[in-house]
């Protein structure tokens, strides 16, 4: 599906809702990235980590409402210039490393992280890796509901994965998730 992704063809549709594009992230796009990362995060990506990751080859795409919703104003939500989340994804040998999803805040509790995790999934069962892996804080309760309804289960901890606090240096671990992908039909 990264094939597919790559393309933009990957559209995830739900009924009475918008169907959802998936492009490449872009150097062009870290503008609208960074304003959702930076009121999204305690300690958001710079836009030094998301330039490295799109050096590095990372899969980073931008999700977007699909073209020709029907009626709506310029700039408004189903604009299809306006981005709605986005994610990184790392390939590894046979895993899929999910380094950031966000979802712009405006439309979080509309199902939009679970239609993204469904399509970070299909990626991974089309590219043939046997299980998508990611890292959560331990206070970040919505993310962990999400994953654990998914079917994501802790495989770890990474000790003083995140910063905490600027103030008095303080980290957070970071809970280790994944879900193995079904290959065989």
């Amino acid at each position: 599906m990264k094939q597919s992704l790559a393309k933009g063809s990957m559209v995830a549709e739900h009924e009475h809702v918008a169907e959802l594009s998936f492009m490449p992230m872009q150097a062009s796009d870290l503008d609208q990235v960074l304003s959702i990362e930076n009121i999204s995060h305690i300690h958001p990506w710079t836009r030094g980590n998301f330039s490295d990751s799109l050096s590095a080859g990372h899969w980073a795409y931008c999700i977007r409402p699909a073209g020709a919703q029907l009626d709506f104003a310029p700039g408004s939500y189903l604009d299809e210039g306006v981005l709605w989340a986005y994610c990184i994804l790392y390939p590894a040998v046979d895993e899929l490393h999910l380094l950031n999803i966000t979802v712009d805040p405006k439309l979080r509790k509309l199902g939009l992280g679970e239609r993204i995790m469904s399509a970070i999934e299909g990626v991974a069962f089309e590219q043939n890796m046997a299980r998508v892996i990611l890292e959560v804080r331990p206070s970040n309760n919505p993310a962990l509901a999400l994953y654990k309804k998914l079917g994501y289960e802790q495989i770890g901890m990474r000790k003083n994965y995140y910063p905490a606090s600027d103030i008095d240096g303080n980290r957070e671990d970071a809970i280790v998730m994944a879900k193995s992908i079904k290959l065989e039909p």
